[in-house]
C-alpha cells in the first residue's frame, strides 16, 4: 500500500524520470548467433527457451555466452539437445502471448521462460498480471504440451542502476508484489517451476547498460537453471 501511495503522490515525477531513462539508456543490441540447433550427447530432449531481451541476450554480444547458449552447454553433457529461442527485446506478458499465435505446434519436453521486467516497468496490476501468465502457460501446454515448464524470478529491480530514485524503488517493489502472486499460483501447477533470481546484483554484474545482464550473471542463471532441470529430469530417464 505505502508504494501505491508514493506512486499516486510522486506521478509527476516519475513520469518525468520514466521518460528520461527511456531517452537517455543506452540501446544494446540482442546477443548475436544461432538461436536453433542440436548439441550433445545421450537421451534426446527438446527445449525451447522463450522470453525478452535478457532471453534474448542483450548485454552480451554472443549468444554462446548468454543463457541459451550455457544452458544448451551444460545440458549438453547429459542430453542431445535439440533447442530453440524465442525472444524479443521489449517482449511482454501480453506481446509473447500474440507471438505464440504464429508458433507452430509441436511437442517440447522442457520449456525455460524468462519474462516480466517490461510488465514491471509497465506497472502491470497485479490481478491482470497474473491472469496474462494464467494465459501464456496455458498456451504453451496447448501449442508444445511439455513435461514441465521452468519460470524464470523477476529480479530485483530495485538494484537496477540504470533506474534514478524514487522510480527505482517504485519499481523494485512492484516486482516483488507481483512476484509474491506468482509465487503463490505457481504453487498449484505440478508442472511448472519458478527458480527464484536469489542474486544480489553488484555492479560488474550488469551491462554497460545498467539494466540488462552481463556475462557472469547470465553464467549464473544457466548454471542455476540447469541445475533445477537435471534434478528433475534423471539422465536415465526416458523423453
Amino acid at each position: 500500500m505505502l508504494d501505491i501511495v508514493a506512486r499516486l503522490v510522486l506521478s509527476p515525477l516519475l513520469v518525468a524520470q520514466a521518460l528520461h531513462v527511456r531517452r537517455s539508456a543506452q540501446n544494446l543490441p540482442e546477443a548475436a548467433g544461432p538461436r536453433r540447433g542440436t548439441s550433445g550427447m545421450g537421451p534426446p530432449l527438446k527445449l525451447a527457451i522463450i522470453g525478452d531481451s535478457s532471453a534474448a541476450g542483450v548485454g552480451v554480444a554472443q549468444q554462446s555466452r548468454a543463457l541459451s547458449g550455457q544452458l544448451v552447454q551444460i545440458l549438453g553433457a547429459y542430453f542431445s539437445v535439440e533447442w530453440q529461442l524465442d525472444a524479443q527485446s521489449g517482449s511482454t506478458t501480453p506481446s509473447t502471448i500474440s507471438r505464440l499465435t504464429q508458433s507452430t505446434s509441436r511437442p517440447l519436453d522442457v520449456i525455460v521462460i524468462g519474462l516480466g521486467v517490461n510488465d514491471v516497468t509497465r506497472l502491470t496490476r497485479t490481478g491482470k498480471w497474473i491472469t496474462q501468465q494464467k494465459t501464456l502457460i496455458d498456451r504453451l501446454r496447448t501449442l508444445h504440451n511439455p513435461k514441465h515448464i521452468y519460470i524464470s524470478g523477476l529480479p530485483p529491480m530495485g538494484d537496477f542502476p540504470l533506474l534514478p530514485h524514487p522510480l527505482r524503488w517504485i519499481l523494485g517493489r512492484h516486482a516483488r508484489r507481483l512476484e509474491r502472486h506468482r509465487r503463490a499460483w505457481l504453487a498449484t501447477c505440478p508442472d511448472c517451476t519458478l527458480v527464484p533470481f536469489d542474486l544480489p546484483l553488484r555492479p560488474d554484474m550488469m551491462a554497460s547498460d545498467g539494466f540488462h545482464p552481463a556475462a557472469i550473471t547470465y553464467t549464473l542463471w544457466a548454471k542455476e537453471m540447469a541445475s533445477r532441470i537435471l534434478s528433475d529430469w534423471p539422465i536415465h530417464r526416458e523423453t
